[in-house]
């Protein structure tokens, strides 16, 4: 099976965009200017003969093929595209209804997709040969999927942020066998929400994400509450999903699964798998978007095995985040910068007029990592994601609220509430590596805890937890910006600094079947940097088991 994400028609009417900041400068999340003296200082540290003293320190040729990777390994794609192809836009999926609930028939299995012009890929998808349909269900009802593996693996389906019974899951202990079907049931409890879904197999995860198992899962409120709200809603129209994620594709047009272990040698410097130097976004290469509506609502998601994306538009204009990973912000939040990583999923609103042009970049993300390990884990990198182009006449779009939610969306953390530390070390959690026997915590259920996550300076790390959201109290010792202040299920910790969150564990108890935590850098994921944790009755917590099944 073969499908094709673009067609390949060129409309060389790009336009040059007024108002990009210098390299010297660059806006922060609330769109004011800010030297980037974190790189002139490195800057100076290689004119002054940094990658040099590098190459000396770990000597020889070893020391020269340093220098040689390092020089190289700053990416971007900037000047480089003609945004011919239209963005593709994943089928809608809203399933079938028989009243015993809301049903989503998925099948996966491999195919080819021409990703790149004139070249065809191995790929898998769901329902397709690429990607999967945007799911969406509403909030209150009973959700029912039927998974069909018909890929030559075992795998698993993971829910994204969903709240739901560990059992329904998706994780590692939930494994789909080839020819298989996965039969996972639950009922939407959350508010209205962008998840998304993908696989999650022991070791392997990063592996079938990049071939392109992946999709959107969206959850809406009571009808009355959306309307409310008066937020763009007309899916593909003026509320667009935007799955991002980079590739490397080899001449043959196969893409590069797991990436050269060559600088793994230097001391873990550039150990964060495969960063792709191509971009597609919902599987398109060089994409555009038309734009027919004076706003519109953009769910940006990175659905990359690795890469942070530092999203803003190149003529610096104004866009105001709406939801973060788990739900509505309380009120719009004005942004020229939003920086999102792996994992982390956004929504934002857009202003256009008739005619205009707005590009889409990802600047340089600020990864908080020191010389060499910033350029090597993609901190210096900046790409072109998509443009969008605004008709000459656009519909008019109802006014953005001053007000999103009724209350606000922050958790209350108790006096006595739990305070549990972990430390992001290497592929490591607390210096173990995963062990799917193991039960690293014990929490009881719809108990708030508070979860100190620091990491350590050697490489980028975000944390997901499984099951739940959390709110984040404290980034880098400080009341987080507003970007980071909704409910969220993945947050980047940066090296050397501390995040605390207030953590709400789930309802559903099971002392046997565990959530996960771990790293969404898939490639420390699959090298152990993960944990597990079991929720069960309050007060029983010290009687449950800490070791279970590794199979279910």
């Amino acid at each position: 099976m073969t499908g094709h994400y673009g067609p390949m028609t060129s409309e060389p009417d790009k336009d040059e965009e007024p108002g990009v900041p210098s390299r010297a400068e660059e806006t922060d999340n609330e769109g004011q200017l800010r030297p980037r003296r974190s790189r002139v200082r490195r800057r100076v540290l290689l004119t002054a003969g940094g990658v040099l003293g590098a190459g000396l320190l770990v000597g020889g040729a070893y020391g020269v093929n340093f220098a040689v990777v390092y020089r190289n390994r700053r990416q971007s794609n900037v000047g480089d595209l003609e945004f011919a192809n239209t963005v593709h836009i994943p089928r809608l999926l809203e399933g079938s209804s028989d009243g015993a609930g809301r049903l989503f028939e998925l099948k996966a299995r491999a195919g080819t997709t021409e990703l790149l012009p004139g070249k065809q890929t191995p790929t898998w998808g769901v329902n397709g040969t690429f990607l999967g349909p945007t799911l969406r269900a509403r909030r209150g009802e009973k959700v029912r999927v039927a998974y069909d593996n018909r890929l030559p693996e075992a795998t698993t389906l993971h829910w994204h942020g969903m709240h739901l019974p560990a059992t329904m899951d998706g994780g590692p202990h939930q494994m789909v066998e080839p020819g298989a079907v996965w039969k996972p049931y639950w009922t939407i409890e959350q508010p209205a929400s962008t998840l998304w879904y993908h696989p999650h197999p022991h070791e392997e995860t990063a592996d079938h994400v990049t071939r392109g198992i992946a999709g959107m899962f969206i959850l809406d409120d009571e009808k009355e509450t959306e309307e409310r709200t008066g937020l763009p809603r007309d899916y593909g129209v003026d509320d667009v999903p935007l799955i991002v994620q980079d590739r490397k594709f080899n001449d043959d047009g196969t893409m590069e699964l797991r990436g050269a272990t060559t600088m793994e040698s230097f001391a873990g410097v550039g150990g964060v798998g495969v960063l792709g130097d191509t971009i597609l976004v919902n599987g398109t290469y060089d994409p555009h978007l038309k734009v027919t509506s004076t706003l519109v609502r953009l769910r940006l998601m990175n659905a990359s095995n690795a890469r942070v994306y530092n999203f803003g538009f190149t003529d610096n204009r104004e866009f105001h985040l709406v939801a973060q990973e788990n739900g509505l912000v309380e009120r719009p939040v004005p942004l020229r910068r939003i920086q999102l990583a792996a994992a982390e999923r956004a929504e934002i609103v857009v202003r256009f007029e008739p005619g205009q042009k707005a590009l889409l970049r990802s600047f340089a993300p600020d990864l908080g990592n020191s010389f060499p390990t910033e350029r090597m884990d993609g901190g210096e990198d900046t790409f072109d994601i998509i443009e969008l182009r605004a008709a000459q006449k656009l519909s008019k779009s109802r006014p953005l609220p001053e007000r999103l939610r009724d209350t606000p969306p922050a958790i209350e953390v108790p006096g006595d509430a739990r305070v549990r530390e972990f430390r992001m070390s290497g592929t490591q959690i607390n210096g173990k590596d995963m062990e799917m026997t193991r039960v690293d915590a014990v929490a009881a259920a719809r108990s708030v805890e508070l979860w100190d996550v620091t990491a350590s300076s050697d490489g980028m790390h975000t944390l997901h937890i499984h099951g739940l959201a959390f709110n984040v109290v404290t980034y880098k010792g400080k009341r987080p910006p507003a970007h980071l202040r909704g409910a969220k299920d993945t947050v980047h910790v940066p090296p050397d600094e501390k995040v605390r969150l207030a953590v709400a564990m789930p309802r559903h108890v099971n002392a046997d079947f565990p959530y996960m935590f771990h790293c969404h850098v898939l490639k420390h994921e699959d090298r152990g940097m993960m944990g597990q944790f079991t929720v069960v009755r309050p007060g029983t917590e010290d009687q449950a088991p800490r070791t279970i099944s590794a199979h279910h």
